[in-house]
């Protein structure tokens, strides 16, 4: 086994790709639902897809080849979480996708674990990929839905 002994930077995380079943419909709600701004597409009809982003910054990229929708106990994504500034944002989130009859995995915000000070809203996208709008505080006092985990990894 050879060792490897150089030093390597950090990483972090550059943007997320997304399979979706209908460009268009995932499109929509990435956009107009959420506020990424689209950044290019491919309409070509066996490669389609799009670049999302926020002040210029590629964030997501949407990728129509899922035959189906998001399978929760397949190796590969678990959930997309996507941090906000405050806690009065998610909520404002919350509004938005209510009003756009978004169904929610927990009932409004909700703690990371229990006593938690983070916390947020979990949802599911237009192919049912998880996904998660938080905060690190400002969730004090809200319930956590799963007792003993993080509220994030069971829904």
């Amino acid at each position: 086994m050879t060792t490897v002994s150089s030093t390597l930077g950090t990483l972090s995380t550059g943007h997320i790709g997304l399979n979706v079943t209908d460009l268009g419909r995932s499109l929509g709600f990435y956009r107009d639902v959420l506020g990424f701004e689209p950044l290019g597409e491919g309409k070509e009809a066996d490669r389609r897809y799009a670049f999302l982003g926020q002040d210029g910054a590629l964030v997501l990229t949407l990728w129509e080849q899922a035959t189906g929708p998001f399978a929760p106990a397949a190796a590969g994504l678990h959930h997309l979480a996507l941090s906000a500034g405050t806690i009065e944002d998610v909520r404002a989130y919350e509004e938005r996708l209510r009003a756009l009859g978004v169904e929610f995995a927990y009932e409004g915000v909700v703690a990371h674990r229990e006593g938690g000070a983070s916390g947020g809203i979990f949802f599911h996208d237009p192919d049912g990929t998880r996904l998660e709008i938080s905060v690190p505080t400002g969730a004090e006092g809200a319930p956590a839905p799963t007792t003993g985990a993080p509220t994030c990894g069971f829904f």
